[in-house]
């Protein structure tokens, strides 16, 4: 077995076994709750600069396949796992861990102790750190690189370049332009199951290029980075607002577009990263269980009174976790509706939406 180690900010070391590709990387270390969905988590371009560590003891056990990615690769730089099963057992089973992330060039690291590493980034906060499996020959020289490191340019480097349609079966009820902020490919797959023809456009896309693609409505995409970094597209959006086009934003969408109507985000501890995040309907009073992946969010105080209404928030943390904006047919969550490796609870959004574009038509 050959050796893997993980050398944090603060100098701490995790001493295990490699798993997956060779070599050396330095992320944005975080861990994620999630029991089941891990090829949904690698595949996520939302970890994009991140070195993730699943607290559940046992990965792999179902294997990997062709179907269940939410991308074409891996965005994160690591991956780190108490344990990984070499011999999975599923009828869907197409490849092993090990080779699944080989083939996508992810430097792993198991063997260690994750209780630990989750309860130094609870109680410390998310932190640099450097998974390696060569020797450190000068520790300290490491630790000025780590420390040193901050995702940078994150959604311009997980958007695609260019527009592309995708087509549902049968002919389109709606036309909808998705922003690839780095979209899980469930969020197509919801739209598609629905009837609509999806435009997915990239990051970029201005709302001039919107209003002469002419959709019926507009959805904002997940995506990895601090929020406030993404100046131009925060422009871009309060902008679009002024078109009225029906639209639905998601997690890094839900951000920008609070940013976009004055509000503020910020960073949190050690992030929503799982598939059991209660949300609490302030509207109904009723509480789902949701899959999250993020870091920041929006605070809640900065959302006025004559801009949008805060209608769900955190059960755990009374964080913000969606916002209804009242200038403009558009809506915001910041958990995943479309979780295809957790729970599907609030899947009715899509059809909110799907409501939003019909009264729009008429």
């Amino acid at each position: 077995m050959e050796k893997a180690i993980l050398l944090l900010a603060d100098g701490s070391i995790y001493k295990g076994y490699s798993v997956g590709a060779k070599g050396t990387v330095i992320g944005e270390t975080v861990f994620a709750t999630g029991m089941t969905g891990y090829q949904e988590t690698l595949t996520d371009p939302s970890y994009y600069g991140q070195i993730v560590a699943q607290t559940f003891p046992l990965v792999g056990n179902y294997g990997t396949n062709g179907a269940d990615g939410e991308s074409a690769r891996c965005y994160l730089s690591g991956y780190i796992i108490r344990e990984w099963c070499e011999k999975p057992s599923n009828f869907r089973c197409e490849n092993n861990l090990d080779t699944f992330l080989k083939e996508k060039g992810v430097i792993g690291l198991y063997g260690i102790d994750t209780r630990s590493l989750t309860r130094k980034i609870r109680e410390f906060g998310v932190m640099n750190g450097m998974l390696t499996t060569e020797p450190i020959a000068d520790k300290q020289a490491a630790l000025d690189q780590i420390r040193e490191f901050y995702i940078r340019d994150a959604v311009k480097n997980v958007s695609i370049p260019e527009m592309r349609t995708y087509r549902a079966k049968g002919e389109a009820k709606y036309h909808v332009a998705l922003f690839d902020f780095g979209y899980k490919r469930n969020i197509e797959r919801e739209l598609l199951k629905r009837g609509c023809e999806v435009t997915v456009v990239p990051y970029n896309t201005t709302a001039e290029q919107i209003a002469e693609l002419a959709p019926d409505g507009v959805m904002l995409s997940n995506g990895p980075g601090d929020p406030k970094d993404n100046i131009e597209t925060i422009l871009n959006l309060r902008e679009m607002m002024k078109l009225k086009i029906p639209t639905f934003g998601i997690c890094l969408g839900h951000q920008l577009m609070a940013l976009a109507n004055g509000g503020s985000t910020r960073k949190l501890k050690y992030g929503h990263r799982g598939a059991n995040q209660p949300v609490v309907d302030l509207d109904s009073g009723r509480t789902f269980v949701t899959s999250q992946n993020h870091g920041y969010a929006v605070d809640s105080d900065s959302i006025k009174d004559s801009v949008g209404v805060v209608n769900y928030k955190n059960a755990n943390d009374g964080t913000c976790e969606g916002v209804r904006y009242l200038k403009a047919p558009a809506f915001t969550v910041q958990f995943h509706p479309e979780a295809c490796g957790g729970p599907q609870d609030t899947a009715f959004l899509f059809d909110r939406f799907i409501d939003m574009m019909e009264k729009r038509g008429r």
